[in-house]
């Protein structure tokens, strides 16, 4: 990551929350979704550029369990070392805030399992599989 970029321990706003799963290939969500879940983070993150966010990442969980979502990097800042910084500060402000046995899982799209890898992040297959469902849709 360039001298350019900050790396900050925030929440996004509902309005670069949705930008940025759109701009990213996320799955969109709704302003009122995101204005529902956001609340609820227990760790966000969040990169800019000048004033621009350009990033971001989020683990919600309850003192048990954990699972870190949202990692989104706008395209065009993409393949600077953003996405590192970001999980980075993630499971750094997370290894202060979460008991010694918190169990914390994410869930990798495509290549993305080598970039959570460097964090200690394993495959859990084929002792276990993550599994989904997606209400309303």
């Amino acid at each position: 990551m360039t001298g350019e970029y900050t790396v900050s321990v925030e929440i996004p706003s509902i309005d670069d929350y949705c930008r940025l799963r759109r701009d990213s290939g996320l799955t969109p969500r709704s302003p009122l979704a995101a204005a529902a879940g956001l609340p609820n983070t227990v760790v966000g993150v969040l990169a800019r550029r000048g004033d621009h966010v350009v990033g971001m990442g989020r683990v919600i969980g309850d003192g048990l369990c954990y699972q870190v979502v949202d990692i989104a990097v706008d395209p065009d800042h993409q393949g600077r070392g953003l996405g590192k910084a970001i999980v980075s500060r993630l499971m750094q402000e997370l290894k202060q805030l979460a008991p010694a046995e918190a169990y914390v899982s994410l869930i990798a799209d495509g290549d993305a399992r080598h970039l959570y890898a460097q964090y200690g992040f394993e495959p859990t297959a084929p002792a276990s599989m993550g599994m989904a469902q997606w209400i309303g849709r």
